[in-house]
């Protein structure tokens, strides 16, 4: 017997068939479009969600004016222009540009900035049973989320880490090809001299070779110690720590206040924010993604 036609003239599934609902997401490699002999797959929840919508909900216009933005060839979908209404993307994949911004819409990607306080490792577990990151995230990542760090501060560093479990961002973010800034506050012993710029500046020997600052700045000095701004691209372990010490400003106090764009500002100690719409498009330029 030929089971009853559908509305749109497609067999509808037998009656004793059996099948079970999985609420999985599917990883990123498994998004393929279906076979267009597959049953329903025109309804399928993988065939995508209208670009204009995608556009409104990640904030960058309201549906009519995104509408208006695709018709002038200002919204890119994976380096190709688009100008067709209803075209379909999805989120978790495809990369969207608007006026050769990216915009983020993959609502599975998270990003953080922390404000690490001293003391607290840079591991999201520690073998140890030390307080660490994931101690301050533990919520985030009970619930599925899986957070890593973006580079590390040593224990006793404080300051601005940020979190994320966007893969491709972090590890651009950590490539020196990219040479990503960061700033910090260095309290020091010492008042610090002029010279100390520019020394910092011409660059300072060290045991795996000399390194160089970006830029220096003495902020303050007051009954024997300092305050040193150092902004530098380098990676090296304890960087900053070494370069003050082997100039005779031993450090004491190491606050990171920025990376690229992304700045500590107000944030207390052991704080999380998520980062807002204008320093990731910042991250994702500077990264070249």
């Amino acid at each position: 017997m030929t089971p009853p036609a559908r509305r749109d003239g497609t067999p509808d599934r037998e009656k004793d068939d059996t099948f079970y609902i999985s609420y999985a997401r599917p990883a990123k490699k498994q998004n393929v479009t279906p076979h267009p002999l597959e049953d329903n797959w025109w309804d399928a929840p993988e065939e995508g969600v209208r670009l204009q919508k995608v556009l409104a909900k990640a904030g960058v216009a309201s549906r009519r004016h995104a509408e208006i933005m695709i018709s002038q060839g200002r919204v890119e979908v994976n380096d190709t222009i688009v100008t067709t209404q209803g075209t379909r993307v999805n989120p978790s994949v495809d990369i969207i540009r608007v006026d050769g911004v990216r915009i983020n819409v993959n609502e599975e990607h998270e990003y953080f900035a922390f404000n690490k306080p001293r003391g607290v490792q840079s591991t999201m577990k520690d073998e140890m049973d030390r307080t660490s990151v994931g101690s301050y995230v533990a919520e985030k990542t009970a619930s599925g989320q899986r957070l890593f760090h973006v580079g590390r501060l040593d224990a006793d560093t404080e300051g601005l880490l940020l979190l994320t479990n966007d893969g491709e961002l972090a590890n651009r973010l950590m490539h020196p090809r990219y040479n990503i800034k960061k700033t910090y506050l260095a309290t020091v012993l010492g008042e610090a001299k002029p010279t100390l710029i520019k020394q910092l500046r011409e660059g300072i020997e060290l045991d795996d070779g000399p390194a160089k600052a970006d830029y220096v700045q003495i902020v303050d000095t007051h009954n024997g110690q300092s305050i040193i701004r150092v902004e530098l691209h380098e990676g090296r372990k304890h960087i900053v720590r070494r370069m003050l010490k082997a100039a005779g400003y031993p450090v004491q106090r190491l606050v990171r206040t920025k990376v690229h764009t992304v700045q500590l500002g107000e944030m207390k100690p052991g704080s999380l924010r998520a980062l807002n719409s204008a320093e990731l498009t910042s991250l994702y330029k500077a990264v070249e993604m």
